[in-house]
């Protein structure tokens, strides 16, 4: 079979490439995917390792819980471990990424349909999906969170169905719990005006449709996969905005048992039919909103052919509580966007970068804005209302800071609010939020509400009382110099001028650091002065 013509990397491709630039591991030894897997990827979000450090994880050796091995590997973090990843799979550095998003989206390219495909070099139907060791059953699928989840679980996912009314593909990711070799429960939301996959299902059930055709694709060319997770407007098929990307068409081949197309250079396919009048339960699940999601009913589907390359590679997202691996990945999509609409649909020059809190709160519920010192408060609201509301799921808190305050920093958060904002005048609430996507959603009703906190500076400050850049950074080499533990600097780690600061002041310090301290001496003895309260501020002239 002749491979199409194409001029974007498929994931082998991308992990050549990760493993060139030092971003991948390879582990050959045998680890358990039910209970060793993901924990073992996990150390490196929870184990105090810079965000740099963080790498993919190729499993050669994968295991199950009563010692069965598999013939395929399994890559954890190969999207998103950390932003490098992400910025590699793009084909874009990190500072040109929404540029590429935004060309995408305005200029989409529709795929190109091809008749070979490697993602169906292998086809297993009928009987080969049933019993133990077939189907699904032999694909290596880890659990994600041990000791809670009640299934091995497909979580990096490109779910594709198609609007039976207009005809247009929607792609999605979304969850799906393995269940038995030729069956597992596939979780799309239900919130108003959420998932793709959802409403083409209520257009199914309304057309008397008993069941949804539906194509579970795993190990997408990063280009697709990336179209998962992002939110685009109903109506729009992703594959088109990945073409965007790319920069050209995507392959796309029919699938072998439903009327779907799908990415020709996927690592494996799962066509089925998704039932439209029965649910099952399904869950637990340790989600993205970083709690256990508890059993719920959601969509059985019986699976109809699993598709793939002979060379095939699982991919599996790090998930559930935040930083992770799933999180890096809206997070480098979204804050572009927040940013975007703060600035050129509402206008506000002012915003300088939107920081979407990432550890515990995944994004939804912490929303940083930066605004230019000197903003004038009403821009600073627009900006803080306009944060809050861009999305339903983002912004329960939004604070405002300015440029000096490092929006990964909680401490520095800390600080601007409790030096920098007034309660009385900086706060606002506002009512009739909804809950979004989190562990309280299920309870039918209940409404949330928006924090909104001005933690600007409203004038002049002292400097932050730290040693200037150049004395901190001459220490820094001495501290190498001397063979201390490698350091990791924190935001702030220098001082630095708030506007409340003289020329004359920056002589003395000068002076006091080349050892002439006594001439500050002599000269503030010529400013002694009778009849004046201690304490009585001085402003040289």
């Amino acid at each position: 079979m002749a491979e199409p013509v194409r001029g974007y990397p498929d994931l082998h491709e991308h992990l050549a490439a990760l493993a060139a630039q030092g971003l991948l591991r390879v582990i050959d030894h045998p680890v358990d995917k039910d209970s060793e897997l993901h924990p073992l990827v996990r150390w490196q979000f929870v184990g105090g390792l810079a965000e740099s450090e963080r790498k993919a994880f190729l499993f050669k050796r994968v295991v199950d819980g009563r010692g069965r091995e598999y013939a395929m590997p399994v890559v954890v973090g190969a999207l998103a471990a950390n932003r490098a990843i992400y910025s590699v799979g793009m084909g874009a550095p990190l500072d040109k990424i929404q540029e590429k998003w935004d060309r995408a989206i305005a200029q989409p390219i529709k795929p190109r349909e091809v008749a070979d495909a490697v993602c169906q070099q292998v086809v297993h139907s009928g009987a080969e999906l049933q019993g133990e060791g077939k189907g699904l059953d032999a694909l290596p699928i880890p659990i994600s969170t041990p000791g809670f989840d009640s299934a091995p679980t497909l979580t990096a996912t490109n779910v594709i169905t198609r609007d039976p009314e207009t005809g247009v593909q929607n792609m999605g990711t979304y969850r799906a719990a393995l269940k038995a070799s030729d069956r597992l429960v596939v979780r799309m939301a239900t919130r108003v005006g959420g998932a793709g996959g959802y409403q083409h299902y209520l257009k199914h059930q309304g057309r008397g449709d008993k069941t949804m055709p539906c194509a579970i694709v795993l190990g997408c060319p990063p280009y697709v996969a990336f179209l998962g997770p992002q939110k685009l407007p109903l109506g729009v098929d992703e594959m088109e905005v990945a073409g965007g990307l790319a920069g050209m068409p995507i392959n796309v081949v029919r699938a072998k048992t439903v009327d779907l197309f799908v990415p020709a250079e996927a690592e494996i396919v799962i066509e089925g039919l998704i039932d439209t009048e029965w649910v099952e339960p399904e869950a637990p699940f340790g989600e993205s909103h970083g709690h256990v999601a508890l059993e719920e009913f959601n969509m059985p589907m019986r699976v109809t052919a699993i598709t793939h390359r002979r060379d095939a590679v699982i991919p599996s997202y790090l998930s559930q509580v935040a930083p992770s691996e799933s999180s890096v990945i809206k997070r480098v999509a979204y804050e572009p966007l927040f940013l975007d609409h703060l600035r050129r649909a509402l206008g506000i020059r002012g915003v300088k970068r939107v920081s979407l809190h990432e550890p515990l709160t995944g994004l939804l519920r912490v929303t940083l804005v930066t605004m230019e010192k000197g903003t004038p408060r009403t821009e600073i609201w627009r900006a803080l209302y306009g944060a809050a509301f861009f999305k339903g799921d983002c912004g329960k808190i939004c604070i405002a800071v300015n440029e000096d305050i490092d929006p990964d920093n909680a401490d520095a958060i800390l600080w601007a609010m409790a030096y920098r904002a007034n309660p009385v005048e900086d706060v606002q609430t506002v009512a009739h939020r909804g809950q979004g996507h989190g562990p309280k959603r299920e309870r039918e009703g209940e409404e949330d509400s928006t924090l909104l906190v001005d933690a600007t500076m409203k004038g002049d400050l002292p400097p932050l009382a730290l040693p200037k850049r150049e004395y901190m950074e001459r220490a820094q080499r001495l501290w190498e110099k001397l063979g201390l533990p490698g350091l990791r600097p924190q935001s702030p780690w220098h001082g630095y001028s708030l506007g409340d600061w003289l020329p004359q002041w920056d002589e003395a310090a000068q002076r006091a650091v080349q050892g002439r301290y006594a001439e500050n001496g002599r000269a503030s003895e010529a400013q002694r002065r009778k009849g004046v309260k201690p304490e009585t501020k001085y402003r040289p002239v």
